[in-house]
């Protein structure tokens, strides 16, 4: 089967990097730059222990000249979805379809698409986009797969891919899988964003450490089921793990790109409210967020 990954981000060019030492991996950019970078390099991963991996793929601009047996991959962010979601719809209703967005605003839109599988992908990994054909390996975590509708077979070859540094897991629940990211995301991504600061800051600073102890008890008292998932240890250690990353959040605000504030943040808000709950520190952060892209867009 091929895998056509449809965006050359830090998360489509990481995982076509591992996904390419065992299948042929078609990735879909959309500037011809970035194609005649691919097409004279490949693709490039600088791996955690300073070595360098090359891999060769095959480089499309479009959705419309993929083979009938591919497994297509979304890697954009959510605020491209939009634009994509028709061209999704031409496909083959055979076709499967993976999506990797972060935040929760993409599931309900997905399911709508016509094709008979429809899975989810929550990265946990750290990854940074060096150049047009290179991405830096920030940071081992674990891919998690979950089918939401129709066949999981064609999700079987990640197995091959599965290892120490590029761990693989299969999970029942595609929307609480979604909504366990999204709610760790909503301790790292927001702060760093709004503070410029890399993830490990967060608990190197007394009152920023203590700013994720007041959001954790918030959001724990929103979502009480949530507590048997992970702890504010749980939170700690995240940080740690990705001490030397910079947040999707904080790398959009330096680019002047658009975050995807609403569809994380905003969406758990929106959780949290239908429940009736109200979440006012998250709010605060969220509205921080809003108010600086203000500034820039």
């Amino acid at each position: 089967m091929n895998v056509v990954i449809v965006g050359a981000g830090s998360v489509g060019m990481l995982l076509a990097t591992f996904l390419a030492e065992v299948m042929e991996v078609t990735v879909v950019v959309k500037r011809e730059e970035q194609l005649r970078n691919i097409e004279q390099h490949g693709l490039w991963r600088k791996n955690l222990d300073g070595t360098v991996t090359k891999v060769s793929i095959r480089g499309l601009t479009a959705l419309d000249d993929i083979s009938e047996n591919s497994l297509i991959i979304v890697a954009v962010k959510y605020n491209q979805l939009q634009e994509l979601y028709p061209k999704l719809r031409k496909l083959p209703y055979e076709t499967p379809i993976l999506f990797v967005q972060n935040g929760l605003a993409h599931f309900e839109e997905a399911l709508s698409l016509p094709q008979e599988t429809i899975a989810f992908g929550s990265c946990l990994f750290g990854a940074q986009k060096e150049n047009e054909y290179t991405v830096i390996h920030r940071g081992i975590g674990v891919l998690k797969l979950a089918v939401e509708r129709g066949n999981g077979d064609t999700l079987q070859s990640f197995y091959k891919v599965g290892s120490n540094l590029f761990p693989v897991e299969f999970v029942e629940n595609a929307e609480g899988m979604l909504f366990e990211k999204a709610l760790f995301n909503c301790f790292i991504n927001p702060l760093t964003a709004i503070l410029n600061v890399k993830n490990g800051e967060l608990i190197k600073n007394e009152h920023t450490k203590q700013l994720l102890q007041e959001l954790y008890e918030e959001l724990m008292t929103a979502f009480p089921e949530q507590k048997k998932s992970f702890s504010f240890k749980d939170v700690v250690t995240l940080c740690e793990k990705t001490a030397t990353n910079t947040s999707s959040m904080l790398q959009d605000r330096l680019l002047n790109k658009k975050t995807e504030v609403e569809s994380i943040v905003g969406a758990v808000i929106k959780k949290a409210e239908q429940k009736g709950q109200t979440v006012p520190l998250l709010k605060t952060l969220y509205r921080l967020v809003l108010a600086l892209e203000g500034e820039k867009m």
